[in-house]
């Protein structure tokens, strides 16, 4: 696991601005290895923290508890979450899903929401937000 600090002012007020941050984190990556990011934001989508969680070629762990922690730690009102699929193919899987909906559940309890979840594969990203998931 690797954690940044993320420079304010970004703001992560809507897909277009949480696609071009994390296409560049995943710039910087191995994309023949699956990584999750996930950035905590305030309640004007100004980015508080990042962290990154590291997997393999099959898929990488989704550290529940350590996403909340981070939330309650930096008082988080949303989460945006980014993770890449070295198979080529941006369509979330049902893992994906279940564990997103996981994560919103658990998020709740703090007030805070899970704005949005993308997916990146090549030169797709697919938003569960934009696909009705969230």
């Amino acid at each position: 696991m690797r954690y940044q600090r993320a420079e304010l002012p970004l703001k992560l007020n809507g897909l277009a601005a949480a696609r071009s941050f994390f296409a560049g984190c995943f710039a910087d990556s191995d994309s023949s290895r699956e990584s999750l990011w996930v950035a905590h934001v305030d309640d004007e989508a100004r980015c508080l923290h990042v962290s990154r969680h590291d997997g393999d070629e099959q898929g990488t762990e989704f550290p529940l508890r350590d996403i909340i922690a981070d939330a309650a730690l930096h008082r988080s009102a949303g989460i945006v979450l980014a993770h890449n699929h070295p198979s080529g193919d941006a369509r979330p899987s049902e893992s994906d899903c279940r564990a997103t909906r996981r994560l919103a559940s658990a998020a709740e309890a703090l007030d805070c929401a899970i704005l949005d979840h993308l997916v990146f594969a090549g030169g797709e990203c697919t938003s569960f937000r934009a696909m009705g998931l969230l």
